[in-house]
């Protein structure tokens, strides 16, 4: 009889202990099967195809090593379209101003791995540069800045995250 009982309570505690060991494995095999993305933030953009005018300016910056290290960051990534807005006197002056250029492009990026669900819920962010970018939410869409509007999210890389913009942040004050 007593061998009976603790046969009894042996399957139940192994019963009951299997969903646990279920779950823990569905779990980790899921991890296995999305692999973190291996591209990082350079290589991501090129690919795109959309970002040529970014990653020219990343280049001649000198910012490239950078935004392939092992960040993590947030980068508000203007389109080709979104620099074709920018003032051709603008576009020149940054041109001839690697200093210049480097601090807008570095008001594109925030220190660490802000989500999209994480953006919503601020009213600013600090950016690498060293000036804030405000962030709103009107009608279901964040701006930047009051205008710039984020287009697409949570594009995610090896040492971070891209979100897309509408246009170029501009520092204020800073392009007089």
């Amino acid at each position: 009889m007593k061998k009976l009982i603790a046969l009894t309570l042996s399957l139940v505690v192994i019963g009951s202990a299997l969903p646990v060991f279920a779950k823990q494995e569905c779990e980790a095999k899921a991890s296995m099967a999305a692999p973190m993305e291996s591209k990082d933030i350079v290589d991501t953009a090129v690919e795109a195809g959309s970002f040529k005018t970014l990653v020219k300016l990343v280049k001649a910056a000198g910012l490239v090593d950078v935004l392939k290290g092992d960040g993590p960051f947030t980068v508000f990534a203007p389109t080709d379209a979104a620099f074709a807005k920018v003032p051709k006197h603008i576009l020149d002056k940054l041109g001839k101003d690697k200093n210049l250029l480097k601090q807008v492009l570095t008001y594109h990026v925030v220190a660490g791995n802000v989500m999209a669900k994480d953006v919503v819920k601020l009213k600013s962010a600090n950016t690498v540069q060293g000036k804030a970018v405000a962030i709103a939410v009107k009608h279901g869409n964040v701006f930047l800045n009051k205008n710039t509007k984020v287009v697409k999210t949570d594009i995610t890389t090896s040492n971070g995250t891209i979100h897309v913009i509408d246009s170029v942040l501009l520092p204020p004050g800073l392009l007089k």
